[in-house]
């Protein structure tokens, strides 16, 4: 069994901290649970911790595909000073946004299969971080007439599914599609009408 690198007891405390911090000092209605994650044979996610948020303010962790749950798990593994390669070790959650979102990306890599398979044309998926790259490449490994590869640098990489056989295409600049304006309120901010911690710092580390 391998040793955990990161784990609660480890951790835990380093977190709580700057998450009470940061969360009461932006006035969100969040509270969160830190967690020891069981060790499991599963590809595409095995994180050692886990974070897991709840409260009123969950809707704005979430929107526009959890960009600012993402934000907050990127700036506390900055906080904890974790090398990149470390970075699916540590994971936070809410509503269990990543499970479904993993489903997502499983059955996109599946349709994207298919339209090569179908077409001979190779497939450029949307940049994306390096975790969800990871779920397109397993999703694809088990393909013996596809390959899948990792184009572009920085926030722009994405995955380009070819026919097994053809040569990688020169890298493309990517041009973002214009954003669609809805009245869902995707542009309120955090609420600012008194820091309640719903119990947050109180929630931390489990032993």
């Amino acid at each position: 069994m391998t040793q955990r690198k990161y784990s609660v007891s480890l951790v835990g405390l380093k977190i709580d901290g700057f998450l009470g911090t940061t969360l009461q000092d932006g006035g969100f209605r969040l509270s969160y649970d830190i967690q020891d994650v069981e060790s499991s044979d599963g590809d595409f996610e095995t994180p050692d911790v886990m974070v897991k948020f709840t409260g009123p303010d969950v809707d704005l962790l979430l929107a526009n595909r959890a960009e600012l749950l993402l934000a907050l798990e990127h700036v506390t593994m900055e906080m904890l000073k974790m090398p990149s390669e470390d970075h699916s070790r540590i994971s936070f959650d809410a509503n269990d946004y990543r499970l479904l979102r993993i489903e997502e990306l499983r059955l996109s890599a599946m349709a994207a299969a298919d339209k090569v398979k179908r077409t001979g044309v190779p497939f450029r998926f949307n940049p994306m971080n390096s975790r969800e790259r990871r779920v397109i490449h397993l999703a694809l490994r088990g393909e013996a007439t596809l390959r899948s590869e990792s184009s572009g640098s920085g926030p722009q990489r994405q995955v380009v599914v070819y026919p097994a056989g053809m040569a990688s295409l020169p890298e493309l600049p990517y041009v973002p599609e214009p954003r669609r304006h809805s009245g869902g309120g995707g542009d309120r901010g955090p609420r600012r009408d008194g820091p309640r911690r719903e119990g947050g710092r109180s929630r931390g580390p489990r032993r």
